[in-house]
């Protein structure tokens, strides 16, 4: 009996720790949903949330991994740690349901698994109970180097996903060239573009963004476009697209940004004006593209900062 009693314990080490790991594992992929789901919805600065995404993925794997081996550390530590660190989610998942409501997505598994907070918190629940029934009755592996171990590879793995990821640069991919002017006749060509723009996008500064409806990462460009107009209203994005129909209820429920000015334009047109690798982001001032940059390190302050230069 006391036999059967180590092996589920042992079995239910290893079943938490594999959770932890694919959790971390779907939050990579990509690392950005992550990082944009604690700008919206836990407001915080977009370099702040790409440390805390790296940190916390980290984080995740390091513990899972201890977890599935059975290392738990001096004063079984690593079992500690997971306590808190579910404690601090499900902390933040009660925010969510408060403030947001239940039909949002809580990012517990990134795009992987669509998760309204109330079904991870009952989740972490089972978690919880399953970590506490380990503290009590389960000592892990129990050797002097297992502490050591445990200590270092918490370290190393949690510098992994800086090492995979790099922190993104702020600044934009200023051009090295001369800077050009947009041509933007087909734009607004009646028949080559479904709704032209009503602003005169020829003058003043504009952020344009070319994207496909069916472009995985148009669709993370846009995201992020939508986080920054709700941050600040005044930043003048404008979208370019073009895609097939079937495609465009989709893209703008992923992203939540049919409220930014867009402008659909003929398929040969589009490509004759930025090519075939989306999203093209370009800053307009006065028709002229001074800059452009890409969704990854797209900053609202650099953006901020360009839009007040006289």
């Amino acid at each position: 009996m006391r036999l059967i009693s180590r092996i589920s314990l042992y079995l239910l080490s290893v079943l938490i720790g594999s959770i932890f790991i694919y959790s971390a594992y779907t939050k990579l992929n990509p690392i950005q949903s992550f990082e944009y789901t604690m700008v919206e919805y836990a407001h915080l600065p977009w370099i702040l949330a790409a440390f805390a995404a790296r940190f916390f993925i980290g984080l995740e794997a390091a513990l899972g991994l201890l977890l599935l081996t059975n290392f738990y550390g001096k004063n079984k530590w690593v079992l500690k740690s997971a306590l808190i660190l579910l404690l601090v989610l499900s902390g933040y998942l009660i925010y969510l349901r408060v403030v947001f409501g239940n039909n949002v997505n809580c990012g517990c598994f990134g795009d992987a698994i669509w998760m309204s907070p109330m079904s991870s918190l009952a989740k972490n629940a089972v978690l919880l109970t399953a970590v506490i029934l380990l503290m009590k009755f389960h000592n892990g592996l129990q050797k002097r180097w297992v502490n050591i171990v445990s200590i270092i590879s918490v370290l190393l793995i949690i510098a992994l996903p800086f090492i995979l990821f790099p922190l993104p640069d702020q600044q934009p991919d200023w051009l090295k060239k001369d800077k050009f002017q947009l041509n933007f006749s087909a734009i607004y060509n009646p028949a080559l573009s479904s709704n032209p723009p009503r602003e005169d996008l020829r003058k003043g500064k504009h952020i344009i963004a070319f994207m496909s409806f069916a472009c995985p990462h148009c669709r993370m460009a846009a995201h992020k476009m939508h986080i920054m107009k709700e941050k600040n209203p005044s930043i003048p994005f404008y979208f370019v697209m073009a895609g097939r129909e079937e495609y465009i209820k989709s893209f703008w429920k992923e992203t939540g940004a049919e409220s930014i000015p867009h402008t659909r334009l003929d398929a040969d047109a589009f490509t004759g004006l930025v090519g075939y690798s989306w999203p093209v982001i370009y800053w307009v001032n006065n028709s002229w593209v001074e800059a452009e940059t890409n969704y990854i390190i797209m900053s609202q302050g650099e953006i901020e900062k360009w839009l007040a230069k006289p």
